[in-house]
């Protein structure tokens, strides 16, 4: 018997994606109206969409704190420009022969692919990973679908009354 936690549901209702796709689509018209190269338009479309995503997560994963503190984090960087340091990033080579088991190197790519769950532990992680990728699943439903839609309107959409 499996067990869903109310986390992965959530993102599986028709209620969520109804406002997780109007928050989109509104986020998307905003950044349109803003000239950019078409190489830098797909990441800012990505980006948008992860953006977005969190802040229907409303901050309660670690993953959506670490999308929105990174978005944060740019900002201020931007701002302020810091060098980095040219040091040596190689390991050791005691370290480098030391081999990890192969379930501990799994572990560890799938930490660094949900945001902010570097250091998490096995049980967190998987409890993270599975809201990450449920989001996500329904995040390419209603892109999918948006995409259909501009596609049929030739690119137009117009903001029903009702909304």
């Amino acid at each position: 018997m499996t067990v869903k936690t109310t986390e992965t549901v959530r993102w599986r209702t028709e209620a969520e994606r109804r406002i997780y796709s109007s928050k989109l689509l509104e986020a998307l018209r905003r950044s349109s109206r803003t000239p950019s190269h078409p190489g830098k338009r797909t990441r800012e479309v990505r980006e948008t969409a992860d953006r977005v995503l969190a802040v229907a997560a409303r901050g309660r994963t670690r993953w959506s704190r670490a999308i929105l503190a990174k978005r944060a984090r740019l900002l201020r960087v931007r701002k302020v420009k810091k060098q980095k340091s040219s040091g040596d990033l190689r390991l050791p080579e005691r370290e480098r022969r030391w081999k990890l088991p192969e379930v501990e190197k799994k572990v560890k790519v799938l930490s660094r692919l949900v945001p902010g769950c570097r250091k998490v532990s096995f049980v967190n992680l998987l409890e993270e990973a599975s809201d990450y990728i449920a989001a996500l699943e329904m995040q390419i439903k209603v892109m999918a679908t948006l995409s259909e839609i501009l596609t049929a309107t030739g690119g137009e959409v117009k903001r029903c009354r009702g909304n």
